[in-house]
This record gives structure tokens, sequence and C-alpha cells, in this order.
């Protein structure tokens, strides 16, 4: 994992974060980018896992 970036994003009453993870791929190498929005209490898990 090369990079990751969390943006907080707030819609009425609940609160959200955005998180990017840039994984590499076993296959060819490339890297590509996972995004996915969820509570702010689940982005350390996200984040750690591969």
């Amino acid at each position: 994992m090369a990079k990751k970036s969390v943006a907080s994003i707030q819609t009425g009453s609940k609160r959200l974060t955005k998180a990017i993870k840039m994984v590499k791929s076993s296959k060819s190498g490339a890297y590509t980018f996972v995004e996915q929005i969820m509570a702010p209490e689940d982005v350390n898990d996200f984040l750690k896992k591969k």
C-alpha cells in the first residue's frame, strides 16, 4: 500500500467518511484505488486490511 487518504463528509444528521486506499495488484503489479464511504469508526479497519 503506497498511499491512503481520508475525507470527512457530513450529510444531514449522519457523519460519514470516504476512505481511499491505493492497492498493488498481485497479478500485474499495477496500483488501483479502492474507495468506500463508511462511519468514521470503521476507517482504521478498512485501511489495515488488504
